[in-house]
């Protein structure tokens, strides 16, 4: 939201020559020619407005001001839904293709559909995948439980999927698509208040909407898209509970006889920022996460860390002295409670079909084996989870088997290693020059997307260290925590797609570097609306350059994921087609 403060009154506090005066060096200097950079209001470092586009281009479009008002209005959410529309069109077209149990589905579709029936995974016979997709219905589901590796949230959600459409590719798949695209929406919604621009909010969705790897993901039933999207909600949250803090911040700090918000020490160290919705729905969110795959986890601590240093921001821009013994006493435990003990109570929880079935495998291990345990006195089932949450983190550190598609995490953002998911051979293909056709899912990224992120991460970092910019230090904790922690289980088995995790903060890193690209209009503000700036021919022109160049670069994105389509979609293309979009060795 904007601030509800006048603009002259923001423009007053803006500084020379509207609030301070200037010194006599400066007095001098404007002899020459020189205006002094204007200066940001406390109002707007705290409770920032949202951009407006210049009123050129409502002319140029033949547009009345009364319409054009009232698109800039709706253009906060309709520009978001456009773009999910797109999005939800690809990932939903033909969702049911390739008919074939892809990669690990064999595990989640299957456990998801015993999951939502009894309350507890099975252990399916082997070679029953056919049967599936012939007559689902002639499958049993296993009484006996399942050794299961991985939390129940997620399957509980592609189980939702199954009981709406059936034991069916479309049903296990059709869940996992919702959220692909309703993540879009979301960051669509995340990169506008996080750059206060609809049009670079927007152009973060269509990034994404365009990623190959998010989109084979969200076409897949596998955990780590639900991941995902539980991450990003759980950053919108915070970044919500941020605007929101920040704005109470604002009101409750005093104006001066001309209408000048001004910073206060004793306000800015005792105010109780009270209830805070948000970042409980950030804990909630970020449980949900764990609770389907445990590298969540980190991002948990993340996302608790980066929280508390933004409350330390605020109260410093507000006027504390010590900010961090402000936060200390009164934002420290609130920030504790809302988001830990949230998250692990959301985990315990989704255990609840294990819980009171007891026909889960290890459910009754505390009445067993554990029953001479010195923690007799806890619940069995209680015990009984814990004795099965640390089978399962040993067999995750000790998996290091090979696989044909591991990579190592330092070759993820190159896209070193991709996983083919379904290959399919056919011959006799007049098409092609060998006589043979190819079919192929291949869980990779839109190439020239994710090496434009490597250039836009280091954009993030330098605008971070040296700028202090917050928004980059967000992009960056978002990045680090779905990315870094791989780093210490390098001899496990592990794989590209586990990235799709922090897919959506590689695209707010590449929109944040385009939004640079194309630079600040000429003109904007409360200086230039005063006519207190003269029209800069110079920076027209050279953010003209920049708009044509950020337009060059999105096409080619979009190219190339057009030209990368039948790979993420399983369509049958000749082979020497196929050899052609195989652009790196490793990627065969």
């Amino acid at each position: 939201m904007t601030s509800t403060a006048p603009e002259t009154q923001r423009g007053h506090d803006a500084g020379d020559p509207l609030g301070e005066q200037p010194t006599s060096w400066q007095r001098r200097l404007r002899r020459f020619g020189h205006v002094p950079r204007p200066e940001t209001s406390l109002r707007d470092r705290l409770d920032p407005p949202y951009t407006r586009p210049g009123r050129q281009v409502w002319s140029v479009l033949a547009i009345p001001p009364h319409v054009a008002d009232r698109l800039v209005r709706w253009s906060g959410w309709g520009g978001p839904l456009l773009v999910t529309l797109v999005a939800g069109l690809l990932r939903f077209w033909r969702l049911d293709q390739p008919h074939a149990v892809i990669f690990d589905e064999t595990y989640y579709a299957k456990d998801a559909w015993a999951l939502v029936n009894q309350g507890y995974e099975g252990s399916w016979p082997k070679d029953v995948d056919k049967q599936i997709l012939n007559d689902p219905s002639s499958v049993p589901i296993p009484a006996d439980p399942g050794y299961v590796v991985h939390p129940p949230v997620g399957k509980w959600i592609i189980g939702l999927g199954e009981q709406l459409f059936g034991f069916t590719p479309f049903g296990w798949r059709f869940m996992v698509a919702v959220l692909g695209t309703v993540s879009v929406l979301l960051l669509c919604r995340i990169g506008r208040r996080l750059f206060r621009s609809t049009f670079l909010g927007c152009l973060a969705g269509l990034l994404l909407a365009v990623d190959g790897l998010h989109f084979v993901m969200s076409r897949t039933a596998l955990l780590d898209l639900i991941v995902m999207f539980f991450v990003l909600a759980a950053f919108g949250c915070l970044v919500a509970d941020r605007d929101r803090s920040r704005r109470r911040l604002a009101d409750a700090l005093p104006v001066d006889e001309e209408g000048v918000l001004r910073p206060d020490a004793r306000i800015a160290e005792t105010l109780r920022l009270g209830w805070r919705p948000w970042r409980l729905a950030a804990g909630v969110m970020l449980g949900l996460a764990f609770a389907t795959k445990w590298n969540g986890l980190y991002v948990l601590a993340a996302f608790g860390l980066m929280t508390v240093l933004w409350d330390v921001g605020a109260r410093r821009t507000a006027g504390a002295v010590r900010p961090y013994q402000a936060v200390l006493r009164r934002d420290l435990v609130p920030a504790f409670v809302s988001t830990v003990p949230v998250a692990i109570v959301t985990y315990v929880v989704s255990w609840t079909g294990w819980i009171v079935t007891d026909k889960g495998y290890y459910r009754n291990w505390a009445a067993t084996e554990g029953k001479d345990s010195s923690w007799s006195w806890l619940p069995d089932w209680l015990r009984s989870l814990w004795h099965y949450e640390n089978q399962v983190y040993d067999f995750h550190v000790g998996l290091t088997s090979g696989h044909t598609y591991e990579s190592n995490p330092w070759s993820w953002l190159v896209l070193g290693r991709p996983v083919s998911y379904f290959y399919e051979e056919q011959t006799g293909c007049e098409e092609s020059a060998t006589g043979k056709c190819a079919s192929e899912v291949l869980a990779i990224g839109t190439p020239l997307l994710w090496w434009l992120a490597c250039f836009a991460l280091a954009y993030v970092l330098w605008r971070w260290f040296f700028r202090r910019d917050w928004r980059a230090g967000a992009i960056a904790c978002g990045v680090v925590a779905g990315w870094l922690p791989w780093f210490f289980y390098q001899e496990r088995t592990i794989f590209l797609f586990y990235a799709v995790v922090f897919v959506p903060f590689l695209c707010l890193a590449v929109t944040m570097m385009l939004g640079a690209i194309v630079g600040p209009a000429a003109g904007t503000g409360a200086r230039a609306e005063l006519g207190l700036t003269a029209p800069d021919p110079s920076g027209e022109r050279r953010r003209t350059l920049g708009v044509i160049a950020v337009g060059v670069l999105v096409l080619l994105v979009i190219w190339n994921f057009i030209y990368f389509w039948p790979l993420y979609t399983g369509t049958s293309i000749p082979e020497d087609l196929w050899r052609d979009r195989m652009w790196l060795d490793t990627w065969v």
